[in-house]
């Protein structure tokens, strides 16, 4: 079942409201309420009242269909912001250079809606049955060829030089002395 509620003329810009709708968005209707209501935005306050019509909404939508709801697996299905009117006051501000700015008072319309279906699964989750450890394993142990294989290829090469150079005396001088210590 889904419920829908919207709150037109907020005062405050969309832009402002958008970043409230936008912590609530997918959320547990109670886990909604408590960042509402701990929020330190002000738009969050009259987001709340639009949140609380919703779930009375929901409830009233139920009873309707003579279904009985739980309020707590409600969850939020979708919130949006649209922009409003802008109503130029009749005031003005003092600008630079003598120049004055008019006042802008900017609304915005908020619309949420509610539902108790089962959630859709996250589109960056992956099914926990894919093999993804043989998988990592598996392109670890892969050669890459190319421009990519060269680099490689001298650091492979450098690792088995110490190897060699243990048998062989790495400069004229070591062998020199070696071969003192010999006789």
């Amino acid at each position: 079942m889904e419920a829908t509620a919207s709150a037109r003329y907020l005062r405050g810009s969309a832009q402002k409201a958008r970043l409230v709708v936008d912590m609530i968005r997918g959320k547990d209707v109670n886990q909604a309420l408590a960042i509402l209501r701990f929020s330190r935005k002000r738009a969050a306050e009259s987001i709340e009242k639009c949140m609380r019509s919703a779930i009375a909404n929901a409830n009233e939508a139920a009873e309707k269909a003579n279904v009985s709801i739980d309020p707590d697996e409600l969850w939020v299905r979708t919130a949006f912001v649209d922009r409003g009117p802008t109503k130029n006051r009749r005031r003005v501000r003092p600008a630079p250079q003598g120049r004055a700015y008019r006042e802008q008072r900017h609304f915005c319309h908020v619309t949420i809606s509610l539902s108790n279906d089962a959630r859709p699964a996250a589109k960056g989750a992956k099914p926990e049955d894919a093999a993804k450890p043989s998988k990592l394993a598996e392109s670890k142990r892969r050669k890459r060829g190319g421009a990519a294989a060269a680099p490689r290829a001298k650091r492979a090469a450098k690792k088995e030089e110490p190897e060699a150079a243990a048998e062989k005396p790495a400069t004229k001088k070591a062998s020199k002395k070696k071969a003192k210590s010999e006789e």
